[in-house]
C-alpha cells in the first residue's frame, strides 16, 4: 500500500487519506461494539465495560496510527499524533462546547482526573528526554513503554475500584457508554464479525493514515511533526468534537471536561505505551516543546474549571483562541 500511494497521483492520496480515516473511526466503532455485546453476555458489569472497552475505543484510532507510524520509522507521526489529539481534545473539544452551552465540572474532575493527566504529560516528558532505560535520550523504548503500560493498568484498576464502591453506595456514577440502555446487545456471530472487522479496519485505516500522511508531508514540504499535529491529530479527534458539539447543543454536557481529560491520559499511557513497547519511538526538539505547550494548556483549563466549578463562554473562547495562536505557532515555526 505505501508504494501504490507514494505513486499515486496527490488527489487520490487525499482521498485515501479520508477512507483512512473513516476506516479507523468506523473500525473503532464496530470493534467496541461487538466486544461490549460479549462482555455483556458474560455479565460483565456496564461500568467496567464503559471503563475499559468503550473508553479504550475513542483511542484505538490514534493508538493504530502511532503504532503504525512506529513500526515504519515514523516516530515524529507516533508522538506528535498523540500530543495534537490531547491538544486538540482539551482546548477545541471542551472550548467549543463551552461556547455552546457552560460546562459543569465534576470536584472529581479538578482534584483527580486533571492531576493525574499532568502527572502522564510530565512523566511522558521525563521519560523522553532522561531516556530512562535506554543507553540514549529523546528516545521511549521498550521499558518506557512497560511502565506507560503499567500506569495505564494501575489506572484503569483504580478508577474501576472507585467507581464500583461508588456504585454500592448507591451514589450516581457517570461514565461514558456505561448505562445498560447504551449497550446493544447483538447475536455471537455479528459480534465476532464486528471484533473482526472491526480490528482490520482498524489496521489497515492506520497503515493508509500513515502512507498518506507522509506522502502529503512530504509533497507539500510539511515536517511529520506538523501533519500529526495538524491533519492526522484533528482528523482522529473529529468524532468527539462532533459528539460533543451535540451534546451541547442539547445542553448535556456535564461529563465533556471528564471524557477530554480521561481521554488525554489514554493517549499517553496506552497509545505511546502499545507504541514504544512495540518499537522503540525517538523523540525530536518540537515533541519536547509542545508537550510543554499541552503541560501549560492543560493548568490553564485546570484553573477556568476550579474557579467556578464550570467552564463558560468566555473561557471556552478563550481557550479555541489559544489554540488557534497555537496552530499558527507551529505552522510557521
Amino acid at each position: 500500500m505505501e508504494k501504490f500511494i507514494n505513486n499515486a497521483p496527490f488527489a487520490l492520496v487525499l482521498v485515501f487519506l479520508v477512507i483512512g480515516f473513516v476506516l479507523l473511526i468506523k473500525g473503532a466503532d464496530f470493534f467496541v461494539e461487538g466486544s461490549s455485546s460479549v462482555a455483556k453476555r458474560m455479565h460483565v458489569p456496564s461500568i467496567i465495560i464503559g471503563l475499559t472497552i468503550v473508553a479504550m475505543g475513542t483511542s484505538l484510532p490514534e493508538t493504530a496510527v502511532s503504532v503504525s507510524a512506529s513500526l515504519t520509522g515514523n516516530n515524529e507521526l507516533a508522538v506528535s499524533n498523540v500530543v495534537g489529539s490531547n491538544i486538540f481534545n482539551l482546548m477545541v473539544v471542551i472550548g467549543v462546547c463551552a461556547m455552546i452551552a457552560t460546562v459543569n465540572v465534576a470536584k472529581e474532575t479538578i482534584k483527580r482526573d486533571i492531576p493525574f493527566s499532568l502527572i502522564c504529560a510530565g512523566l511522558l516528558l521525563f521519560l523522553g528526554i532522561a531516556g530512562f532505560g535506554d543507553k540514549a535520550g529523546m528516545i521511549l523504548g521498550h521499558l518506557d513503554g512497560v511502565i506507560f503500560l503499567g500506569a495505564f493498568a494501575g489506572y484503569i484498576s483504580y478508577m474501576i475500584k472507585v467507581a464500583l464502591k461508588a456504585s454500592k453506595e448507591g451514589r450516581k456514577v457517570e461514565i461514558e457508554g456505561a448505562s445498560e440502555e447504551e449497550i446493544r446487545l447483538i447475536s455471537v456471530p455479528l459480534s465476532i464479525l464486528f471484533i473482526i472487522g472491526g480490528a482490520a479496519a482498524i489496521a489497515v485505516g492506520g497503515d493508509i493514515t500513515v502512507d498518506a500522511a507522509s506522502r502529503i508531508a512530504s509533497d507539500l514540504g510539511m515536517s511529520q511533526t506538523l501533519i500529526g499535529l495538524t491533519i492526522v491529530s484533528i482528523g482522529t479527534s473529529l468524532p468527539e468534537l462532533v459528539t460533543s458539539i451535540v451534546a451541547a447543543r442539547k445542553n448535556e454536557v456535564d461529563m465533556a471536561l471528564g471524557n477530554a481529560i480521561g481521554s488525554n491520559v489514554f493517549n499517553i499511557l496506552m497509545v505511546l505505551g502499545i507504541a514504544s513497547a512495540i518499537s522503540p519511538v525517538s523523540l525530536i526538539t518540537e515533541n519536547i516543546i509542545d508537550l510543554c505547550v499541552l503541560i501549560v494548556f492543560t493548568v490553564c483549563v485546570w484553573i477556568f474549571a476550579g474557579t467556578k466549578k464550570k467552564i463558560g463562554k468566555i473561557e471556552g473562547f478563550a481557550m479555541v483562541a489559544l489554540y488557534a495562536i497555537y496552530a499558527v505557532y507551529i505552522v510557521i515555526r
